[in-house]
């Protein structure tokens, strides 16, 4: 049994004009043109389409991935707790994008700026803060108790 496009693109569930373009390719096995119609015979009731084709070639719209500076604050209402509650909770605040992690310490390798904006704080309310590059490397450092602190 043969169908025409309209028929082979309903049953492969394609819009007809992908179907006309794979046509065009000669990626549908044993389709022939009987004068200005396609013929495309049925296997097994659908029509067979050889994997002989790529996909396109790669999008060219993200080439590389978003470069988001990494944002290194203090936390004042954490040190006043642990001032109060006698505790040693990490104040330092690493935001990488959408990641948050708290720490008692921090190294950046490569370039960064101390920031103040008192006019225009971060989200978090902080109006001072270090800035590292998006490629520099922040290591934060966290202690269980204050004798590793001492001894860093």
């Amino acid at each position: 049994m043969k169908v025409g496009t309209v028929e082979a693109a309903r049953l492969l569930k394609l819009c007809s004009q992908r179907v006309r373009s794979l046509l065009g390719e000669g990626r549908i096995i044993g389709a022939k043109k009987e004068g200005r119609f396609w013929q495309i015979p049925l296997f097994n009731g659908m029509p067979k389409i050889s994997e002989d084709g790529t996909r396109g070639p790669k999008g060219t719209w993200r080439k590389r991935a978003t470069e988001v500076a990494t944002k290194v604050c203090v936390n004042s209402h954490k040190i006043k707790s642990n001032k109060k509650d006698k505790k040693n909770e990490p104040v330092l605040r690493v935001q990488q994008g959408s990641q948050v992690t708290y720490c008692h310490e921090f190294e950046i390798i490569g370039n960064c700026r101390v920031i103040y904006r008192p006019n225009n704080p971060l989200g978090c309310g902080a109006q001072v803060w270090v800035e590292a590059d998006p490629d520099a490397k922040v290591l934060p450092f966290i202690f269980a108790d204050m004798s590793e602190a001492i001894a860093a």
